[in-house]
C-alpha cells in the first residue's frame, strides 16, 4: 500500500493499533512491516520513560511475518497454518487488515492461540463485506497489493462481527474489546486465549 490513501490508511490503523500491543509481537501478513517498525519506536520510548522499572536484559522481541517477500518483511513463511515459533512465545499476536487473505484463517487462529502466552492478546481489524469489496473495487487499479498478488481461492472480502465472534470462539478466544474507526468503517478486535481448552 505505497499509494497515498492507502499509505494514509495504513497510518491511521497503525496509530488505532499500537497503543495495544504488549510485550513480545508477531505481526501475521505484516506486508511491507510498518506496524513493527512503529512499535519498536514506540516500545523505545516507552522503556526509556520507564527505564528505572525496566531490565536492561528484558530486550523484547518484534517480528513481521508474511507469505509474500514484501521489501521490510522479517521472515517470509509458508502459510499461516503452521507459524515457525515454539508455544507461548509472544505477548502479542496481531493480524491487521490481512485476516481475510488467510484462507486457512481458522487454522491460523488455532496456531495464534499457540504461540501465544498465558493472558496474550490476540489483535485483528476487519472492514465488513460490503465496505470491503467496495474499496477492493475502488482501488483496484492502483493498489500494489492487489496488482502483485491478487485475491486468491478461499480469501474473503471482511468479516462482520457474528462472524468474527464465531470463529474467535471456536479457536478459543474470548473477546475482550471490539471499536469502530476509520469513519466507523473499519473494526478493531482485542481477544485473549481460553485457558484449558485444547484444539485438535
Amino acid at each position: 500500500m505505497k499509494d497515498l490513501i492507502g499509505a494514509a490508511l495504513m497510518k491511521w490503523r497503525i496509530r488505532t493499533v499500537l497503543e495495544a500491543l504488549q510485550g513480545d509481537v508477531l505481526d501475521v501478513g505484516c506486508e511491507t512491516n510498518e506496524l513493527i517498525k512503529k512499535y519498536r519506536i514506540y516500545n523505545t520510548r516507552e522503556r526509556g520513560k520507564n527505564f528505572a522499572k525496566i531490565s536492561i536484559a528484558s530486550e523484547l522481541r518484534a517480528i513481521g511475518v508474511d507469505i509474500h517477500p514484501w521489501e521490510g518483511v522479517d521472515k517470509i513463511i509458508e502459510n499461516s497454518a503452521n507459524l515457525p515459533f515454539t508455544a507461548d512465545s509472544f505477548d502479542t499476536v496481531c493480524c491487521i487488515a490481512a485476516l481475510t487473505h488467510i484462507p486457512e484463517r481458522k487454522e491460523f487462529l488455532k496456531e495464534a492461540k499457540r504461540i501465544l502466552r498465558s493472558h496474550g492478546k490476540l489483535v485483528l481489524t476487519m472492514l465488513l463485506p460490503g465496505i470491503s469489496r467496495a474499496w477492493h473495487f475502488l482501488c483496484k487499479t492502483w493498489d500494489v497489493d492487489q496488482k502483485v498478488r491478487g485475491m486468491k481461492e478461499g480469501e474473503v472480502y471482511g468479516l462482520d462481527e457474528n462472524s468474527m465472534k464465531t470463529m474467535l470462539d471456536n479457536a478459543g478466544f474470548f473477546i475482550t474489546h471490539v471499536s469502530s474507526f476509520m469513519l466507523g468503517l473499519n473494526k478493531l478486535y482485542i481477544a485473549e486465549k481460553i485457558l484449558g481448552i485444547q484444539h485438535d
